[in-house]
């Protein structure tokens, strides 16, 4: 039964969750109910906050097909509960349906759209009344995704559309034809209504769920209570505290759900023109949309409200809103296995591996090209929530919580209070009995003292230097959708940056060119555009093999394509609507040379322009595209010269990619060299090839033909040569980087030598570096997994690689400190084609790799995301800079991604830069560096501020007295609040420096640092409250207490009017209390000062003008009630006169415990202790050193402190990355050498197991 029990659904997903079924119990129902009431409704909020509870509570175990609840627990680390209802969908209102055929289709899951077709639909139309019984389905829904039981599975599992288990075939022959209006009802039925809908909810859910928050159930009780103790200002206070809170807070909720929900809106509802199976044009609203519709893209463009594949025609789209790549994209139909020349009729369809065929929701379609007589059409594949866009809005709706050490060590925190709170709830309950005391006001000292540990301000207080880290970010241009995360900014110790747009110029400059005849590299030409080269192959290829298209009368496309088109001032014209209308086929897009560029006449005797010989018109159109993908590295394109009879093929992309699709006589022997020289100078270099086609490839036959019957057999042209600047501000924000030991990593698109040469010029490789190129293969032939490496720079120098000296190769020392371990002189850099053979064969290598990979090329947008969760793996705080385009899923992954793009991606980062400049990393880690430093200020001045209060009321209630109303409304208003909310406002430091914070609040230093305040602050306290009691004029206070006489006269008269006043049933009046008062006020001072720490990671405390003023007007104010009393204030916070000796008393051991505190913090935990025995190195770890401490002077017992405290140090460190590096400066066999191969054990390629042989 425990198996059948427990079920996962989503295995292998990010969202994986177990799944438990329960049934409603009502003998639990009813016990719970008679708990909610005994406990005044508080069990009823427990069960709320906590769902696990709340299902176990009230229901029984039942088998998961049974069940009436559902239990979901997330596998992730967070494992996170939810529970869900289950809900039945009924059938038996619909009779185009049988029983019988809904069991065959929802039984696997997704089978709805496999197994149609028309005989099928009618035979289930034939026996829709054969039977009468119900047929329900069970469902429930999580997260906007529902789940239905799938008797095959035996388990739950969400409906999938035509994205999954599909055929390019099937496409073609099972749901070209469109659906039947009875299909559609069902289909719609199952999948629902087609939107993303994202409700706004109403002001009232929203106060209803915040006032729900356990923080404000607990302000709500404490109110209650100090209502009852009659502590009226104070509870009027915290309400008002509240409630500005709450207002705040809902209008914050409600103002992005209101963002949200109008991106989401925009264009969502349309009206849309589908195929219906007997060929008719039916209209709908797009929300009625299912999977297997054959949607009608209209001429003048849409916004997608769905997923499509492209069946008819070809489209340009937007697709910045899912990519940040404003440049246009051109869709092509999905190429047809069944009339394809080389038919792959076995592939099975997928979004991602063929989105050039796929048209995603929330998209612009701008331009369609289509057929006379035809619509360009595109059948539905995913609705809803299951699409791109949808997919994008649920991880905003649903967010993954945030996993930072410090947010983990704040629960701790707040338990350590809870803990110290019960201590001071025994002792007061003791305290109380023995003395006698009433049993109500028991009750409420003793919870009272709950509520003076848990201060009512703290939230407020800790996101106080986030909302400020927030605007500061903004004002310097870097928007921030996910605050929690400024913190862990703070932390980053790595920083992937993509190169092109990010590291380098948006815009390729053209370089030249190197043509190629007769196998041989010509010399390099800087000027295309010439009468000499116009009608050149070269040329036409750089004419026709793009995508580029006319949007509005202007050129729009890949910037490089256009740098391309505009080097060769050719001429693009592309058909109206009107001439398409009139031809039976395509208009093709046509290029032509200017005039100008045209000689006169032709010259008969040169063979080369013998296929281009044409009297006046010389033009090209381009009949069939073929769209670049990043997969196959290359794009082609077939043409056809007016006039011409045979057509042409043209290719360019990756050299090497290019080379190897070329006819082997065809390439210069030394292609290679001249490839590697160019690269390695930091050029982009795209390869040329021509192929002249057979004639008896027709028009329409090109139309259908796949493109690897296209792209075979190729004549190698040349190389094309372009230049990728860096940006100007890059290697100054690298160099920074570096200074403040941060990590960069490049991860980019582009070719390995390109990337390792920009690596270089910009400073992420420094000159004496050495790079290890890791080549990986994946198994073949029997063969086992295996990666060659070999050494970058000394590649090209010898022919000869045995020769290579061993001491060019990088050796390592056993050093002394970890601090060492981050001077890398080596590193790796590969391709993504080497990185996923890695990650599967070689598991073990993969963290050795992250530890000193620089360069990771040809990287697709998966393998990005890969590479981040790679590096977070061995526990770096991965930052991740992009341009938008590609790196959506690594800047969602990455503890902090920057989006250098401001489009609508910028949504899935938790950044965005208004300006494209990685200046902005080095900005926000400043800034997330103070608002980290400034969690610890706070977070240390409030556990100061409840210990201090707390032990002030305890030693109170040791006399039975308390401190007064007026009391704790001063300290908690006038001197906390202002002080928490002003040491907050310290502007990040102006640079960065080599350390780092550190990252929890459990570690020694912090730890040392409140608990010796603690304890100065405890004993300083104790002292004035027992030696009060020593003093000659000192006695039990009462209202005819005459303790001014014996000083000035002019004090007594001040306070005498006071002191005769009726007497103070809650013994708040006394001599105890006043001393206990004026030094704990002074106290919570000192320790903001003590705690107010500004370089190197915030701006001095003297320089947060707020903060300092604020303090001033307190210490005048509180040094002038305590040495010149006032009734009036006297009289308000119920102080009683005391000897103007003991206000001088009380001054000196405020002023000593003022430099005792500031003594031990500043001079002895950060000059001796943060240096000696908390050493950090640059990474932020501790570390440990065998130097002698910085102080000569040490006597004996400190140097004995010392290595002691060297030798309590030394231990593994906690990061991965730095156990790692101790390990491998000793391992002899790292980093491998030239010539050296590691190969993957064939037995063991699960568990990454390797092996190096020298070969």
């Amino acid at each position: 039964m425990d198996k059948e029990e427990r079920k996962t659904i989503n295995r292998g997903q990010e969202d994986e969750m177990e799944i438990y079924g329960y049934n409603l119990s009502r003998w639990k129902l009813a016990i719970v109910s008679l708990g909610v009431v005994c406990t005044g409704g508080f069990l009823l909020l427990l069960l709320y906050w906590l769902p696990e509870w709340r299902v176990k509570a009230t229901c029984v175990r039942a088998a998961v097909r049974d069940c009436e609840v559902v239990l979901l627990r997330t596998t992730d680390e967070f494992k996170r509960w939810f529970c869900a209802k289950i809900r039945f969908l009924s059938l038996e209102m619909h009779p185009f349906l049988s029983p019988k055929s809904i069991i065959n289709k929802v039984s696997n899951g997704h089978a709805v759209h496999l197994a149609e077709n028309r005989a099928e639909e009618n035979r289930c139309e034939m026996r829709k009344y054969s039977q009468t019984q119900s047929q329900q389905i069970r469902y429930f829904t999580h997260h906007s995704v529902r789940y239905f039981w799938d008797d095959t599975l035996h388990n739950f599992d969400f409906l999938k559309g035509l994205d999954e288990g599909v055929s390019c075939t099937s496409i073609y022959e099972k749901h070209s034809a469109g659906l039947t209006k009875g299909m559609h009802a069902y289909r719609k039925l199952l999948y629902g209504v087609n939107e993303i809908s994202v409700k706004v909810p109403s002001v009232f859910k929203l106060l209803i769920k915040e006032v729900l928050n356990p923080f404000y159930i607990f302000q709500l009780f404490s109110v209650i209570l100090w209502t009852t103790d009659e502590y009226y200002y104070y509870a009027l206070a915290i309400v008002i505290m509240s409630v500005v809170s709450i207002i705040s807070s809902l209008y914050s909720i409600r103002k992005q759900y209101i963002m949200l929900h109008d991106m989401v809106a925009t264009h969502s509802t349309v009206r849309v023109s589908v195929c219906r199976v007997n060929e008719e044009v039916d209209e709908i609203f797009s929300t009625d949309l299912v999977p297997g519709d054959v949607m009608i893209i209209p001429l003048n463009g849409t916004v997608m409200p769905c997923d499509a594949v492209l069946i008819n025609g070809t489209c340009i789209v937007n697709e910045s809103m899912l990519t940040g790549e404003s440049v246009p994209v051109t869709k092509t139909n999905l190429p047809n296995p069944s009339v394809d020349i080389k038919g792959t009729g076995d592939e099975l369809y997928s979004p991602e591996i063929h989105r050039r065929h796929t048209l995603f929701c929330g998209t612009t379609v701008i331009q369609t090209r289509f057929y006379t007589g035809e619509f360009v059409k595109a059948i539905v594949v995913r609705t809803g929530f299951s699409t791109s866009k949808g997919q994008l809005v649920r991880s905003i709706l649903y967010p993954k919580p945030t996993d930072f050490k410090l947010y983990r060590d704040a629960y701790l925190f707040l338990l350590c209070l809870v803990a110290v709170a019960g201590i001071g709830f025994i002792y007061t309950i003791v305290n109380n009995v023995l003395n006698e005391v009433e049993v109500g006001v028991i009750i409420i000292e003793s919870l009272d003292i709950i509520t003076i540990t848990v201060p009512p301000a703290l939230p407020a207080a800790l996101t106080a230097g986030i909302v400020y880290a927030q605007r500061r970010l903004k004002k310097v241009g870097i928007f921030c959708i996910s605050p929690q995360r400024i913190n862990i900014c703070g932390q980053l110790n790595l920083v992937c940056f993509d190169k092109t747009g990010t590291l380098t110029e948006d815009g390729l400059d053209l370089w030249g060119i190197r043509r190629v005849e007769n196998a041989r590299f010509l010399l390099p030409e800087e000027n295309v555009c010439n009468e000499l080269l116009v009608k050149s192959r070269f040329v036409a290829c750089m004419a026709t093999c793009h995508s580029l298209t006319k949007i509005e009368g202007e050129l729009s496309g890949d910037p490089l394509d256009l740098k391309m088109f505009e080097a060769i001032g050719w001429i693009l014209e592309e058909a109206t609507e009107e001439e398409t209308a009139l031809h039976n086929r395509i208009m093709p897009t046509v290029v032509r040379p200017p005039k100008q560029l045209l000689p006169e006449s032709t010259p008969a005797g040169n063979q080369e322009m013998e296929l281009f010989e044409l009297p006046a018109i010389y033009e090209i159109g381009i009949v069939r595209q073929f769209p670049f993908s990043s997969d196959l590295q290359r794009m082609s394109v077939v043409a056809r010269v007016l006039g011409d009879r045979k057509m042409d093929a043209y290719v360019k992309g990756a050299p090497e990619v290019i080379a190897g699709l070329c006819k082997p006589e065809t390439v210069p022997v030394d292609f290679e060299s001249v490839l590697e020289d160019y690269t390695k100078q930091g050029f982009r270099v795209i390869a040329l090839a021509h192929r002249k086609l057979e004639a008896k490839l027709t028009w329409h036959k090109v139309q259908n033909i796949t493109r690897d019957a296209i792209e075979n057999s190729m004549d190698f042209m040349g190389l094309i040569i372009m230049q990728n600047k860096l940006k100007q501000e890059t290697p100054a924000v690298l160099e920074n980087l570096h200074k403040a030991n941060i990590r960069t990593v490049m991860v980019t698109g582009d070719n390995m030598l390109t990337a390792v040469s920009v690596a270089r010029d910009c400073g992420m490789i420094l000159p004496q570096d050495k790079v290890i190129i890791a080549e990986a293969l994946p198994p073949r032939d029997g063969k086992v997994a295996k990666i060659n490496w070999h050494y970058a720079d000394t590649l090209p120098q010898c022919s000869n690689l045995s020769a290579i000296d061993s001491q060019d190769i990088p050796m390592k020392l056993v050093h002394d400190c970890l601090e060492d371990f981050q001077v890398t002189r080596y590193h790796f850099a590969m391709n993504g084609k080497s990185f996923s053979v890695i990650l599967e064969h070689f598991q073990e290598l993969v963290p050795k790799l992250m530890l000193h990979g620089t360069v990771f090329a040809r990287m697709a947008p998966d393998q990005k995301t890969q590479l981040v969760e790679a590096l977070q793996n061995v526990d770096y705080f991965v930052g991740m800079c992009g341009d938008g385009a590609n790196d959506c899923g690594a800047l969602k992954k990455a503890h902090g991604g920057i989006s250098l793009s401001e489009l609508e991606a910028s949504v899935a980062s938790p950044f965005t830069s208004k300006t494209p400049s990685i200046s902005c990393v080095p900005n926000l880690i400043r800034e997330g560096r103070a608002a980290l430093m400034t969690s610890f200020c706070v977070f240390k001045f409030m556990a100061l501020y409840s210990i201090i209060q707390y032990f002030s009321v305890t030693l109170l209630y040791s006399i039975l007295s308390n401190l007064g109303d007026f009391q704790f409304l001063f300290i908690d208003l006038a001197i906390i609040l202002v002080v928490v909310f002003t040491m907050s406002l310290n502007p990040a430091w102006k640079e960065l420096v080599a350390q780092r914070p550190p990252s929890g609040l459990i570690s020694g230093a912090l730890l040392f640092s409140v608990l010796s305040q603690i304890l100065i602050c405890i004993g300083f306290q104790s002292l004035g409250f027992f030696w009060v009691k020593k003093q000659s004029w000192y006695e039990v206070w009462h209202p005819q207490s005459d303790a001014c006489n014996t000083t000035r006269s002019l004090q007594w008269n001040s306070s005498h009017s006071y002191n005769e006043t009726e007497p103070d049933s809650r013994n708040i009046q006394n001599y105890e209390n006043t001393t206990v008062f004026f030094i704990s006020s002074f106290q919570y001072l000192v320790v903001a000062i003590v705690f107010s720490k500004g370089k190197p990671f915030r701006q001095p405390c003297y320089k947060n003008y707020f903060f300092v003023v604020s303090l001033i007007i307190l210490y005048v104010f509180i040094l002038f009630i305590m040495l010149h009393p006032v009734a009036f204030i006297d009289q308000v916070l119920q102080i009683v006169c005391v000897p103007y000796q003991w206000r001088v008393t009380m001054l000196i051991i405020v002023l000593v415990n003022a430099l005792v505190s500031i003594m031990m913090e500043n001079f002895f935990l950060d000059m001796v202790l943060w240096k000696v025995v908390f050493n950090r190195d640059k990474q932020g770890e501790y570390r440990f050193t065998t130097t002698q401490p910085p102080q000569e002077s040490m006597d004996w017992w400190a140097k004995c402190f010392s290595s002691w405290a060297l030798h309590f140090r030394e231990k593994v460190p906690k990061a991965k990355y730095m156990r790692l590096a101790q390990e491998l400066s000793v391992d002899p066999e790292w980093p491998p050498r030239p010539q050296t191969t590691t190969e993957a054990k064939a037995f063991a390629q699960g568990n990454g197991s390797c092996q190096i042989t020298i070969t």
